[in-house]
């Protein structure tokens, strides 16, 4: 437990380190403090903080740095967030209005990746298991087919067959019309156990067809499928924090190409209440050890289904982006529950 002269100076040393982003030495936090202690009293406090882990000299400097560990209780009890200034808060509204997802969800990603000035990234929304309306079968080739399925909702996913022999457009029609008249308004996970149970009475010469629209139409649709846009990596490349180190650069690209760990991250805070942070290690993932992830859930009409967030350096201004992801995901939600 820090007294609150040890938690006043730790305030005020992360403040000047994420402005200026040079060790402060004792003699500077003694002026920017504004407390009337000697350098041999502050010096004090901060071998103090340097002993709990809280602050960390590098080897050049005479002055100390935040760790993550400073970060943390900086942010948990120390911040004072900021009110989104007026200009940022005008540039989200008029962005966020009704629209396609899809293009909402890349809107946002791209105003988090402008407004902060990092990365933006934003998982798309999880799917249910969907209904279909309608399918059709278009010839491209001799046996390549393009599967056109229509869902209940009017959502349109076209797919290629690679069927294993040729098939007239006459057979395709009357295969689309088979399945349309007995499977419209189910999901493809009801459809599959009946199809297998109807196959006898299908002509055996689509059969095989019918199978690969089942399974072609299942990943198309399937709620796994889940994945994120990403803005502004680009931003990442001119923060002197994280360019200075080419090879962790390379594995933080590699993460964002990847998709899988940075999903499983972004799942973890779908579950959360509000705004989460990740500094450093806590997020598990070593290409973000010298990174901060900041998210917050977005939601259609009161469910959530998905997560957004901002990924930059663990010297971030965390009391102006924190507000910004905030606000970005309850007007993204408001944008989807509206469209």
């Amino acid at each position: 437990m820090l007294n609150d002269r040890a938690r006043f100076l730790l305030k005020t040393l992360v403040e000047r380190y994420i402005e200026d982003g040079q060790p402060v030495g004792s003699r500077t936090l003694s002026k920017q403090a504004g407390l009337s202690l000697s350098p041999a009293t502050i010096r004090n406090v901060m071998a103090d903080l340097e002993e709990g882990g809280f602050i960390a000299s590098p080897h050049t400097s005479a002055g100390r740095v935040p760790t993550p560990r400073g970060y943390r209780l900086f942010v948990d009890s120390l911040l004072t967030v900021r009110p989104l200034a007026q200009p940022e808060l005008i540039q989200i509204e008029s962005t966020l209005l009704p629209d396609d997802p899809q293009r909402l969800v890349s809107a946002a990603s791209q105003l988090l990746a402008e407004l902060t000035h990092f990365a933006g990234v934003v998982a798309t929304p999880k799917r249910r298991s969907q209904r279909f309306r309608q399918i059709e079968f278009l010839t491209l080739s001799d046996k390549r087919i393009l599967l056109i399925v229509v869902s209940a909702e009017g959502e349109v996913q076209n797919r290629i067959i690679l069927a294993d022999r040729p098939y007239s457009q006459s057979q395709l029609t009357q295969a689309a019309n088979f399945f349309n008249h007995h499977y419209s308004g189910m999901s493809f996970e009801e459809v599959r156990p009946r199809l297998m149970g109807e196959l006898t009475a299908i002509q055996s010469d689509i059969s095989r067809l019918m199978q690969a629209a089942i399974e072609t139409s299942s990943q198309a649709f399937d709620p796994a499928n889940k994945q994120y846009v990403i803005a502004g990596e680009a931003n990442l490349l001119k923060t002197p924090d994280l360019s200075s180190d080419m090879d962790r650069l390379r594995e933080l690209f590699h993460l964002f190409e990847s998709k899988t760990d940075l999903l499983q991250l972004l799942n973890v805070s779908q579950g959360a209440e509000g705004v989460q942070l990740f500094i450093g290690a806590e997020s598990g993932m070593a290409p973000l050890d010298e990174c901060s992830v900041i998210t917050a859930p977005y939601e259609v009409n009161g469910e959530v289904v998905g997560t957004l967030g901002v990924i930059g350096p663990t010297r971030m201004a965390y009391e102006r982006i924190i507000p910004i992801v905030d606000i970005t995901a309850r007007l993204l939600s408001n944008a989807l529950s509206h469209h």
